[in-house]
């Protein structure tokens, strides 16, 4: 068991579950000034109170943690365990600068929100919704929001448990011994995967190809969608998905329902064209 591995003790392991709940709703309160500041000084509660012991301790605690703190959630256990064992180092060592706490917390929150991003939500998580949606595109079973529900959990709740755990047992020992550019390779190992498996799943979950062939006096119609194929299989559906990704990529993100809208009038509109003139474009 990890206890017994890292070497915990059972008010450590206490701690650390009531860290790691409290965790769960690190972006349940965000303001524009201190983003997750708020959140993160209720994360920090357990430890503080443990460690120190007057009420002006504790005060001053808290005021250190209502600070900017903005980073992705899943990846911020390993961030609290370290900052944990600084604090615990703190209460114990009068000569420790507790300043470095938050030049800690700061210098790698910003690191970790690029890992978490590149990992998670551009990578694990848009893994498992195609995965989740091609298992229901066809016949809208309730088994692909369940897988989808599965995977993200499967990455994302160890992340939080060992992370929380090892940053606060061995945090200190990683960062000094440059375990950040291992962090940095994994980002980007991270990315490379993402767009294999997203490239992947392009002809499974986009469905698009031309009805379009001529006919001519003499032997078969020229099918353009076979001639299409011969160069590449499945361009359309690349072509689409790259055009999507362009117009997402402008807006930030923030255009996604227009993009959404825009292609259902854009099967609509080819739709009725294809029944009120009988020229089929798209199939």
């Amino acid at each position: 068991m990890i206890k017994e591995r890292l070497n915990l003790s059972d008010e450590d392991v206490k701690m650390c579950k009531q860290i790691g709940f409290r965790t769960l709703s690190l972006c349940s309160i965000m303001e524009m000034e201190k983003m997750q500041a708020l959140a993160y000084v209720r994360v920090m509660i357990p430890v503080i109170n443990r460690y120190y012991h007057t009420q002006e301790e504790r005060i001053e605690g808290y005021k250190r943690h209502w600070e900017l703190f903005n980073t992705t959630p899943s990846v911020s256990g390993f961030i609290t365990g370290l900052v944990a064992s600084m604090e615990k180092q703190g209460a114990e060592d009068p000569n420790f600068d507790k300043s470095s706490i938050s030049a800690v917390k700061s210098s790698l929150m910003g690191p970790f929100a690029g890992l978490g991003d590149s990992m998670l939500n551009l990578t694990w998580y848009p893994i498992a919704g195609s995965i989740g949606a091609s298992m229901c595109i066809n016949d809208g079973s309730l088994v692909g929001p369940l897988v989808m529900f599965l995977l993200i959990n499967l990455l994302d709740w160890p992340l939080k448990y060992f992370g929380l755990h090892l940053g606060y047992t061995k945090g200190l020992e990683v960062v000094q011994s440059g375990g950040m550019a291992l962090f940095d390779r994994l980002g980007n190992m991270a990315n490379v995967l993402g767009v294999v498996v997203v490239g992947c799943l392009i002809p499974q979950t986009v469905k698009l190809s031309t009805a379009l062939q001529f006919a001519f006096s003499e032997g078969e119609p020229l099918i353009i969608q076979d001639q299409m194929n011969k160069v590449m299989p499945c361009i359309l559906p690349v072509v689409l998905t790259f055009v999507c990704y362009k117009l997402l990529k402008k807006g930030q993100g923030k255009n996604s329902a227009s993009i959404i809208i825009g292609m259902i009038v854009f099967a609509l509109v080819f739709a009725a064209i294809g029944h009120y003139t009988g020229v089929n474009i798209f199939a």
